[in-house]
């Protein structure tokens, strides 16, 4: 597995290979203006000697984009439709040929592993939605992935579809991380996703999917989502959620959510927030 991290250093950001610091200077962006087999070469090449042991950051440079697939799960799609006040839209995008995409966060908005994600204040029902989350190069290839939660404020977006983007884009929203896995995607076809959340130390929801359970593929989402779009420093894509907890659940200040997988080595990547 080659994995990278980005690390708060008294000198800034600064990214780690293996948990090890890369070369001051190194760039996410810049790595992904390669091809794939170029961007595997430079990084066995790299030296990265010192461990990493400074806090976590979202591993995502400032000024790369979030984009986000809705209604890929069957569940996704029940809860839509359940949440929803106008009509089977929702039923349409998911039968429909041309997925659902919306850009979901800048790089600086993100928050990384062990930081607070958001609730809106003027949101009565609040969810996490646990996803894998693609990395692409400039090139449209998909070079690896992490582990996303997409915060969503479910009255705000079942009470008019139009609200979506302020029911999804907001500060504290949008969590990636720990970091990045840069494998082939036929090695994170069939991960397992799932997601804990604690309150006052008692897990209240559990939930598990499996990215084989996604109606579309990876790549018919990329194709989508570069179709009329150039990405010059790459670009991040939430595959969208199978686990949406119960109607009469909503998240709640101190929670904490946890979104995890296991990898085929039997590594386990854990995404931890508390809600604030």
């Amino acid at each position: 597995m080659i994995y990278l991290t980005m690390h708060e250093t008294f000198i800034g950001p600064r990214w780690a290979l293996q948990g090890k610091y890369l070369p001051e200077g190194f760039n996410l962006a810049l790595l992904l203006t390669m091809p794939r087999g170029g961007i595997l070469a430079l990084l066995a090449a790299l030296p990265h000697d010192d461990p990493a042991e400074e806090p976590l950051l979202p591993p995502i440079e400032a000024d790369q984009e979030v984009w986000a697939a809705g209604v890929t799960y069957l569940r996704s799609r029940d809860a839509r439709k359940t949440e929803s006040t106008v009509g089977d839209v929702y039923q349409m995008a998911y039968e429909a040929d041309r997925p659902e995409l919306f850009l979901k966060s800048i790089g600086w908005r993100c928050v990384g592993a062990d930081t607070p994600v958001r609730i809106r204040a003027d949101s009565s029902w609040n969810v996490p939605e646990p996803e894998l989350v693609l990395v692409m190069n400039q090139r449209k290839e998909i070079v690896g992935f992490t582990l996303g939660n997409d915060m969503s404020s479910r009255d705000i977006e079942g009470s008019n579809p139009l609200y979506l983007p302020q029911a999804k884009i907001y500060n504290g929203s949008c969590a990636l991380g720990p970091g990045i896995v840069v494998a082939e995607p036929d090695e994170f076809r069939s991960l397992p996703i799932r997601i804990e959340i604690e309150r006052n130390g008692q897990a209240v929801f559990q939930g598990e999917t499996n990215i084989t359970q996604m109606k579309r593929r990876f790549e018919e989402l990329v194709d989508y989502l570069f179709k009329e779009m150039e990405f010059p420093e790459g670009v991040f894509l939430m595959t969208g959620t199978g686990i949406v907890p119960p109607d009469n659940f909503t998240l709640q200040a101190a929670d904490t959510v946890r979104v995890s997988t296991t990898l085929s080595d039997g590594q386990t990547l854990t995404l931890e927030n508390e809600v604030m």
